[in-house]
């Protein structure tokens, strides 16, 4: 289970931050790469395809000036998440300007494209592709990508049904490469589990929703924080792929959370432009359901802070409970 070295040799925290649609931009990717951790985000957050541009030179520019003022504590490297859907009629554009920046790490989702691996290859970068079962897996390493993201039952946004526990045992079956655990992972102690389980990373998403770098309006940051795991809804109804969005914001729709319609999934559009997509990230708010460990509003260093202490934490409890099975063991073997 071997990273490659960009992510191997630059991580504080062994985590990826997740790219959210809308949520995430230069502020909060900056603020998780100087913290230690993955920050990603979506290329379509970035409208026009102008913006993308800019978002990437600031990405790179500030980078580049945090490494040269803290050559003992460079940043981590950043992501920018393509949607390789047939739909997106801005991919061509916004892989050609990953590669003017030698985008670190690429994630793909909804869909695995041989070419758009190649291209990232061609630069010297690391593909990473979302899946929800081990089928569409093995297409994506078929096709070229280095890495894999089960997005496990519990993630926020376009999720699974598998379990993590599931999912992980039948990738590591076949696949030996880097793996990033995405579902309900929002504690230091849960992104240990995600590594004991055969996971190299911790891919969170949903607690960088309610920081202060995050481009979210207030009232879905403070419904992160007063809700758990049992408010979210798993549904198709909002993009025609399955997903989990905040109880209260569909209600807040006037629809009903235990009464929603079916989609068609042949209707789905992940594009450039607005339509029911946007408005639904926009209006009904996608959320996993680890949001239980989330307690507040701070800032993205204060989280990933948070969470490497209770990372070093678990770690050293674990150890303390491995020695006292250990001791145990030894001392009914002397009897």
């Amino acid at each position: 289970m071997a990273l490659p070295p960009v992510l191997r040799d630059r991580l504080r925290l062994p985590v990826i931050g997740s790219p959210l649609f809308i949520v995430s931009g230069p502020d909060l990717v900056i603020a998780q790469c100087k913290a230690g951790i993955v920050g990603s985000f979506p290329s379509l957050n970035a409208r026009p395809v102008s913006q993308l541009d800019e978002w990437l030179a600031q990405i790179a520019e500030e980078l580049a000036a945090w490494d040269r003022a803290h050559p003992d504590l460079p940043s981590a490297p950043f992501a920018v998440n393509q949607i390789v859907h047939k739909t997106n009629n801005r991919l061509e554009q916004d892989v050609e300007l990953c590669a003017k920046y030698k985008a670190p790490v690429v994630i793909t989702s909804l869909g695995a494209r041989q070419d758009v691996n190649d291209a990232v290859h061609g630069w010297g970068g690391v593909v990473l592709h979302d899946v929800i079962n081990s089928g569409f897996a093995r297409k994506a390493i078929e096709k070229g990508a280095d890495g894999l993201i089960p997005v496990a039952a519990g993630a926020g946004g376009h999720a699974g049904r598998l379990s993590p526990f599931a999912i992980i045992q039948e990738l590591r079956e076949w696949f030996d490469g880097p793996i990033a655990l995405s579902g309900s992972i929002a504690s230091g102690g849960a992104i240990l589990a995600a590594q004991a389980m055969g996971a190299d990373l911790a891919y969170i998403g949903s607690a960088f929703i309610a920081t202060r770098e995050a481009n979210a309006v207030e009232g879905y940051k403070q419904m992160i924080v007063e809700h758990g795991g049992e408010d979210i809804i798993y549904t198709n109804l909002f993009t025609g792929v399955h997903g989990n969005y905040l109880r209260p914001s569909i209600l807040r729709a006037g629809l009903d959370p235990d009464d929603l319609p079916e989609a068609d999934p042949s209707k789905m559009n992940f594009g450039s432009g607005g339509n029911q997509e946007a408005k639904a990230w926009k209006d009904i708010w996608g959320c996993g359901q680890g949001i239980g460990a989330v307690k507040g509003v701070q800032s993205a260093g204060e989280l990933i802070e948070r969470l490497s202490q209770e990372y070093e934490a678990a770690k050293s409890a674990l150890a303390a409970k491995t020695a006292f099975t250990a001791g145990t063991a030894l001392a009914f073997a002397a009897e």
